[in-house]
């Protein structure tokens, strides 16, 4: 069993279920851009004319990200991490500020973002993301996985 969770074969399921997490809500979110700046904006942490851009081009970092975590492309795990962490840090100051706003998570309107108990659940798999995303780097130290670089990806 512990060879199974060592192996390539983990790393690999791991690194594309992280990679499905973020292009789905990158692409939910791509859907309805509008209705994402307004859920942005239940934040209060950007001023309103930055809500619309901002809803416009995270959803396309997480896919950019998305792709190169699949790829295991060089930087796309450190990037899904400090995005994670970013997302981390507004669903705690949106359950410090005792919001009732949706997360905003995968898409507005999502039936997990119904209301403020789901900003706690959003935070608690986002802790399981991240863990998951420190045993990516744990497999990568201890079993000497390598990231590729985008310019090996493209000359093969």
């Amino acid at each position: 069993m512990v060879n199974k969770l060592m192996s390539g074969q983990a790393y690999f399921i791991i690194r594309v279920l992280l990679s499905i997490v973020f292009l789905y809500s990158g692409a939910g979110k791509l859907m309805d851009v509008h209705g994402f700046a307004k859920v942005i904006g239940g934040y209060g942490v950007l001023p309103d004319q930055l809500n619309l851009i901002a809803a416009a081009v995270l959803p396309v970092i997480e896919i950019v990200i998305a792709v190169g975590l699949f790829w295991d492309i060089k930087g796309a795990l450190s990037s899904y991490m400090v995005l994670l962490l970013v997302f981390m840090g507004v669903l705690a100051h949106g359950i410090n500020m005792g919001l009732d706003v949706d997360c905003g998570c995968f898409a507005p309107g999502d039936p997990e973002g119904e209301a403020y108990h789901s900003l706690r659940e959003a935070l608690i798999r986002d802790f399981f993301l991240l863990g998951a995303c420190g045993y990516l780097y744990f497999l990568r130290k201890v079993k000497g996985f390598r990231s590729r670089s985008v310019f090996a990806l493209v000359t093969r």
